[in-house]
């Protein structure tokens, strides 16, 4: 999102514009495996999920010590993406359990970086409970899925693009230089308009709460998104990873998700309880 300064003009396109082609495939690689996941649901879903999360609480292990992971490191990452295998089986209890035995092992690895292993624990385990909630075991799983990533997906998209294509004032130097208001607005307009759009093929629910949740969940995505920058400028890295070509981490890819995950079981459950998130939140 940042533009090159100095040089000549036409270096500009290809500084900005070459990681456009990774990005694409790697975001068409993605979307295709989370469409699968979230239709097949069940096992699939918890697995994909905690498979995914345990790989960036990898990342954040590894930021947070800065050194090679040790055998406990290891340990802790595999509690993580079994909190999610395991809530088919033994729902929401059998969750949090996992997660609170990671949480015991942590405590009893090096002082130092006690608050932050837990602080990731507890952060990935909580967004793999929201996710399997929302997914539940019915149709509705699947649309709110595809709604709420629509909005996060547009959103990040559209900022992408548009900040780098019109630049302007930045929105928040100090933590991520390469962000832009022209960018925000951007991603708020598309992110909200393509989850209108969903909305209104998904529900016949007032289009005003429609509106109401695309545009909170867009601006709760880039309000993710600074908050990992401002955590990664805390441990002075640029990227969580290299995973994935053109996006960096996991975590780089995955931070416009977490608090709108957040809001969605929210409002879902204090709407229809937490066995039906995605119907009380589609269903109004």
């Amino acid at each position: 999102m940042s533009e090159p300064e100095g040089g000549a003009s036409q270096s500009k396109p290809r500084r900005s514009w070459a990681d456009v082609g990774p990005r694409l495939l790697s975001a068409i690689v993605l979307i295709a495996l989370t469409a699968t996941a979230l239709y097949i649901g069940s096992y699939l879903f918890a697995a994909v999920v905690g498979a995914v999360y345990g790989g960036a609480y990898r990342e954040w292990e590894t930021m947070v010590s800065r050194t090679p992971l040790s055998p406990m490191g290891w340990v802790l990452i595999g509690l993580v993406a079994l909190s999610g295998l395991v809530f088919p089986a033994f729902g929401i209890v059998g969750s949090l359990v996992v997660i609170a035995l990671a949480c015991v092992v942590a405590l009893t690895m090096e002082p130092e970086h006690r608050l932050w292993r837990i602080g990731g624990i507890v952060l990935f385990g909580a967004l793999i409970v929201s996710l399997l909630l929302m997914r539940g075991m019915g149709e509705a799983g699947i649309w709110a899925g595809v709604y709420l990533g629509t909005v996060v997906w547009m959103t990040d998209s559209a900022a992408f693009f548009t900040g780098r294509q019109i630049g302007g004032e930045k929105l928040a130097p100090d933590i991520s230089p390469s962000k832009t208001w022209s960018g925000a607005l951007g991603g708020l307009a598309l992110g909200t308009f393509a989850g209108l759009l969903v909305w209104t093929w998904v529900t016949d629910s007032p289009l005003w709460i429609g509106f109401l949740l695309s545009a909170s969940i867009s601006v709760l995505g880039q309000a993710g998104d600074l908050s990992e920058s401002a955590i990664k400028r805390h441990f002075r890295i640029k990227d969580s990873g290299d995973i994935i070509p053109g996006h960096g981490g996991l975590m780089d890819r995955l931070d416009s998700l977490t608090f709108g995950v957040f809001l969605v079981v929210l409002v879902g459950a204090a709407h229809a309880g937490f066995g039906g998130v995605a119907e009380g939140l589609l269903h109004w």
